[in-house]
């Protein structure tokens, strides 16, 4: 058509949501996913004339629990108030915060080969108090309150502490298979014990599990949905350009590297 801005042919929107999940995604190599930076590109997507549906590309190892609940509630908000159906296509990964986006979908479509699942809830940290001593190194550290020097990694770790670090993480836990049990509900064809004990399987494995709706990829998936004819309009975030991120600072942006490098290497990618 020599004018495509005067087609009348209904709209699909794809929204691509890579990278880990992050409140300074800012920082990642890949723009990393935070409601900050995928909001805008959400927005855009729901405002199109002639919106059909929208389709979330999901590649994520997962990451901030808190920003992956803030972004999937956006995405259900926005497609309550303009009625629009949302299908979510998994493709190397939708693991643990990625699996909470996916679940904002009404339907789920996985790649045979894709890695589905994990969820659970994870905390990591070192132990520095050994090398601090050996280094000579003397920890002075005041607090107002008892519970200020939570997990101090120059501190040894008390009871107390591994048994309030427990609790936050089961309360995390909760938040996460409630949101999977509103959005799944009786999809759902596996005990709550194997589904929710933070393994992750293959898209095919996924599927007899109710974790996922078909197998498939989103090209596919939005012509078997919405036809040939449909126009596809693609949207993702965009990176903070280079003098901001400079700014930010080189250290901070390698630290944020590795972490998404291992959250990726958790799920074996």
């Amino acid at each position: 058509m020599p004018f495509p801005f005067l087609s009348r042919q209904p709209r699909v929107a794809v929204v691509r949501l890579s990278g880990l999940i992050a409140a300074r995604g800012g920082l990642l190599p890949g723009g990393g996913l935070s409601l900050e930076s995928v909001g805008p590109v959400l927005e855009r997507a729901f405002g199109l004339k002639r919106l059909a549906g929208v389709v979330l590309a999901i590649n994520s190892p997962g990451g901030s629990p808190v920003q992956s609940s803030l972004i999937a509630h956006r995405i259900r908000q926005l497609a309550n108030q303009h009625r629009v159906p949302v299908i979510a296509c998994c493709e190397d990964a939708a693991a643990s915060g990625g699996y909470w986006l996916a679940c904002a979908a009404e339907e789920i479509v996985a790649d045979p080969s894709s890695i589905v699942g994990s969820i659970g809830v994870v905390s990591a940290g070192f132990g520095l108090e050994t090398l601090a001593a050996k280094l000579g190194v003397e920890r002075r550290l005041a607090t107002a309150g008892g519970q200020k020097s939570f997990l101090d990694p120059f501190r040894p770790v008390e009871d107390w502490q591994r048994e309030r670090l427990q609790e936050l993480l089961d309360a995390l836990h909760a938040e996460f298979k409630a949101w999977v049990h509103e959005r799944r509900g009786t999809r759902l064809k596996a005990p709550e014990a194997e589904l929710f004990n933070g393994r992750f399987w293959t898209g095919r494995q996924a599927l007899p599990l109710g974790l996922v709706d078909r197998l498939g990829d989103a090209r596919g998936e939005i012509r078997r949905r919405f036809g040939e004819k449909v126009q596809v309009v693609s949207l993702g975030q965009r990176r903070p350009p280079l003098p901001l991120r400079l700014l930010r600072g080189a250290a901070a942006e390698a630290v944020a590297g590795l972490e998404e490098r291992a959250a990726w290497a958790r799920i074996g990618l």
